[in-house]
């Protein structure tokens, strides 16, 4: 090769770098990271329109935080959802949602799930259970 080549070629390799950076620069600056908040809505809607629904087990609510347990191919999950976003939809009493409801995940990575969103709910409400109501005769 000959030292017109060679020194073509690293200009070429140069240029190269130097546009590709270029690029990558300003598809960032066009396409700014999402917010948390948006990132994880958009995560709930691919669910809404692809996960595929199982069922599952709700086992805890601590204020907006719902903990559930599915099986997928004899592999349990447990998971927890921050359902704070849809704190409107969920009754007043969070342990009426404890027991069976349904999930959706993703079939190639079955951890992302959900079991709320905006458009969905697989959660099965419990009927409220009354309080003892007996007096003491006397």
């Amino acid at each position: 090769m000959s030292t017109e080549t060679v020194r073509w070629l690293s200009f070429s390799a140069g240029a190269l770098v130097l546009v590709a950076t270029l690029g990558l620069l300003i598809w960032r600056f066009l396409h700014p990271p999402l917010a948390p908040d948006e990132a994880e809505r958009r995560r709930r809607d691919g669910l809404l329109g692809n996960g595929k629904i199982g069922d599952c087990e709700i086992t805890d609510v601590d204020g907006d935080i719902i903990t559930y347990t599915y099986s997928v191919s004899g592999v349990i999950y447990a998971v927890a959802q921050d359902a704070a976003a849809m704190a409107r939809r969920l009754p007043e009493d969070r342990m009426r949602m404890v027991g069976p409801a349904s999930v959706r995940y993703d079939t190639r990575n079955p951890f992302n799930s959900m079991v709320i969103c905006e458009a969905w709910s697989g959660i099965r409400l419990r009927t409220p259970t009354r309080g003892n109501t007996a007096t003491s005769g006397e």
